[in-house]
């Protein structure tokens, strides 16, 4: 694999810089061979890749113990490392941070983040007395979590109300995680409705699904590249991208060394093509489906609450 330099940018007000692409934590538990997932993350950080993405709930651990051994021998100090938890309460939190620690065998995660902010009700336990809040507030304070933010693919009136319970709270996110892609810009559109007030906040904005986890690619519109260009276009801090295999982690960091920004003329001629299958989200099931919503199937996840 040949060597190149790839992008870095501001995590929001963090002082932080991550690499413009990072590395997927879903798709590295659909890898069939332990050792070869761990030699794309291996090889995904050696070619300059820093950003990091996992969750608690990815193949039940099986994500983040991959993840976990792949960072031993001197890489985990070479990248920056999230995670995600379901936990609403603070016990379920609590219990969900400590096990994502012990399984990525690290004592501090760069960032935590409250994961599937997909329902209005989410920011109403988070925030509540005994929510999970609670428990994040008390593992920065013990030095196991340094930044804290939250991700949801499901309508950006959500996040924005996440965002508004926290601020009348007097919190302040340091990252956002949400869809980033061609399809989202003409339907129900995070670009539109929530990207702006996080640059303005200076907000990290993490981009997510960039190719819909390949639905996009269906409509027979659009190349990889540019669905990637697209996005890395748009200010996100980090586009997170699955990678499952070496040719996928090839065309990701092909993607980010011959990036440029698009012209107007391109984005408008993507926005055009593309414009009649976007409509109805038809390319974009995280919105318009359960298809992508984990702990709908599997409300144990939340805690105490899920079971209300």
């Amino acid at each position: 694999m040949t060597k190149g330099e790839i992008p870095k940018r501001k995590l929001g007000s963090t002082g932080e810089t991550v690499s413009l692409i990072g590395l997927g934590g879903n798709h590295i538990g659909r890898i069939d061979n332990e050792k070869e997932s761990i030699r794309i993350i291996r090889t995904a950080v050696d070619n300059g890749i820093t950003f990091m993405d996992n969750s608690w709930d990815y193949f039940g651990g099986l994500s983040e113990v991959r993840m976990g051994k792949a960072l031993k021998d001197g890489y985990r100090n070479k990248v920056f490392l999230m995670t995600k938890i379901d936990g609403r309460d603070k016990k379920t939190a609590a219990a969900q941070i400590d096990e994502s620690l012990r399984r990525l065998q690290t004592d501090r995660v760069d960032l935590m983040q409250f994961h599937e902010i997909i329902r209005m009700e989410g920011p109403d336990l988070v925030f509540a007395d005994g929510g999970a809040w609670e428990a994040v507030t008390e593992a920065k304070a013990a030095g196991k979590i340094l930044y804290v933010g939250f991700t949801g693919h499901k309508d950006p009136l959500i996040h924005t109300r996440m965002l508004d319970v926290a601020q009348s709270k007097g919190i302040r996110f340091d990252a956002v995680q949400m869809p980033i892609n061609i399809m989202d810009a003409q339907f129900r559109s995070f670009q539109a409705g929530l990207l702006p007030r996080l640059v303005e906040q200076e907000i990290g904005v993490l981009g997510m699904k960039s190719l819909g986890d390949g639905v996009i690619l269906e409509s027979n519109l659009v190349k990889p590249i540019e669905c990637l260009h697209y996005a890395m276009t748009l200010p996100v801090s980090a586009l997170i991208t699955g990678i499952d295999s070496m040719a996928i982690l090839e065309q990701a960091l092909e993607a980010a060394r011959t990036f440029t920004p698009l012209t107007e003329e391109q984005i408008s001629d993507i926005l055009s093509r593309t414009r009649e299958a976007s409509e109805s989200g038809r390319y974009e099931l995280f919105k318009t489906s359960a298809t992508f919503d984990a702990t709908a199937r599997n409300p144990n996840w939340l805690g105490a609450v899920g079971s209300m």
